[in-house]
């Protein structure tokens, strides 16, 4: 990080003029180019290749490792995520033994015993999975690569499908961070949403995660959900605060029922007005921030000692698939229906139902649909979005250097609209840096979609969720 930085990690200043004229729709970067880019042009042989590629390498980098779960038991109507619904459990005994498989088959190509720093079981509800199928994944995957000791290993939770038996064994098998499902307490929004979740039955997870020893609690909440107002969400936030809980995510739910049919099950009638969606932001990060917890960017706050916060001020901060991390040179590797993986220069997504990924394992073939492999100009772009969004600031000297570029003759063309921004109070420009000003963080995603050269060629921001 630069010691010239104009702005301290984790200033963030809420404008809400600004952000009603500024919102516009925008992709969340989890990845650049994003998962719409892909094609099938990278294929089960390509990823292979790239797999063995990375096996001979002579500087081998540790893996971050993500397993996802697709089953849950109950349909919560907001959700935009690749799932199943299902009560029948006998499901996830056959997903299991498939995604042994695809483990195994990875491995293989990859080399024997490499070392994962970063594990994440999302879904779905992952302990849709019983204890006996928990553990015998876990077995697969130790028998397969290496955990190292002090590795970030983590899971979701729904609180309401896990009891203080399962979160102690998943401490035993190796999880030391545990996310939580929350959304909101308010009971009117929960019926709304179809989701039914007692403060109560969280507290007890959370106090079961700090009794077997797991280092970090962190909480999803969503505004702009049906029949939220101020007065509910600053008493979710009081009683999260409360519960002491190391980081906190704060997501706007994007309604877009075209696209995800449960969410057709919302009334739009019930949903927060504009103004109202605005100022329950406003609230959620003015509360945050007077209870002393950190704004490491995006949607995502954490206290100041914890991991996130500190790799932030130090500069190591890094985005992927999973969220922010501290891992920032890690390959991810991504086995499961839906799940994206990125191995050197390339992304990857499996298979988003189960009938084609059983398939192609059943043909002994790697179940990757579609992904892509980066050109120089998307690795260059991919490295100035990562800067933007974890630390809010551009070096153009070090990336000039990098990637041996005049940063400001090649980015001749998006000079002209940072410098609109610049007028807006967004970022600041000097001869060697741009700092995205605290009234600017909150409008991240604007800045980095002047670097977005699929959105320059192709408009299409109508595809993508509201920025705010």
């Amino acid at each position: 990080m630069s010691e010239n930085r104009a702005y301290a990690a984790g200033s963030l200043e809420v404008d809400l003029e600004l952000i009603r004229r500024l919102d516009k729709n925008g992709p969340r970067y989890t990845s650049y180019p994003t998962a719409d880019r892909f094609t099938d042009a990278l294929n089960a042989q390509a990823y292979s290749a790239w797999l063995s590629r990375r096996a001979v390498s002579p500087a081998q980098t540790p893996l971050s490792l993500y397993v996802h779960i697709p089953f849950c038991n109950t349909l919560c109507f907001y959700c935009a995520c690749n799932k199943v619904i299902t009560k029948d459990f006998s499901k996830s005994a056959e997903y299991v033994r498939y995604v042994t498989k695809e483990l195994e088959m990875q491995a293989a190509l990859l080399g024997s015993n490499r070392r994962v720093e970063q594990l994440h079981f999302g879904g779905g509800t992952p302990t849709f999975l019983s204890n006996d199928e928990l553990r015998q994944l876990m077995g697969a995957i130790r028998k397969n690569f290496q955990l190292v000791e002090d590795g970030e290993y983590s899971i979701e939770i729904d609180p309401r499908k896990v009891s203080d038996e399962t979160v102690a064994l998943l401490g035993q098998l190796g999880f030391n961070r545990i996310s939580i499902g929350v959304q909101d307490f308010d009971e009117a929004v929960q019926k709304a949403v179809n989701r039914i979740q007692s403060e109560a039955e969280t507290l007890q997870v959370i106090k079961a995660a700090r009794a077997n020893g797991f280092k970090s609690v962190s909480i999803d909440l969503i505004y702009g959900l049906p029949k939220q107002n101020l007065q509910g969400f600053k008493a979710t936030l009081d009683k999260v605060i409360a519960a002491g809980v190391d980081r906190l995510s704060i997501y706007n739910y994007a309604h877009m029922p075209t696209l995800f049919k449960p969410q057709r099950r919302i009334h739009e009638e019930d949903l927060p007005a504009p103004q109202t969606k605005l100022d329950i932001l406003k609230l959620a990060v003015n509360t945050l921030t007077d209870a002393g917890y950190v704004y490491i960017g995006m949607d995502h706050f954490a206290k100041p000692d914890d991991e996130l916060a500190i790799a932030q001020r130090e500069g190591r901060l890094h985005r992927n698939f999973q969220g922010y991390s501290t891992h920032s040179d890690c390959d991810l590797v991504a086995v499961g229906v839906s799940s994206i993986g990125k191995v050197g220069p390339t992304y990857s997504q499996n298979f988003r139902e189960l009938e084609p990924y059983y398939a192609a394992l059943d043909n002994n073939t790697l179940p990757i649909m579609r992904g892509m492999e980066l050109n120089e100009d998307d690795q260059i772009r991919r490295e100035i979005i990562q800067a933007l969004m974890c630390h809010f600031e551009i070096d153009k000297v070090a990336f000039g250097k990098e990637f041996k570029i005049d940063f400001d003759q090649y980015f001749a063309v998006e000079q002209a609209e940072l410098r609109e921004y610049e007028r807006e109070g967004l970022l600041t420009m000097s001869a060697g840096h741009v700092s995205v000003t605290p009234k600017g963080r909150m409008l991240i995603r604007n800045i980095c979609m002047v670097f977005d050269k699929y959105l320059r060629t192709r408009q299409e921001h109508a595809r993508y969720s509201k920025v705010i």
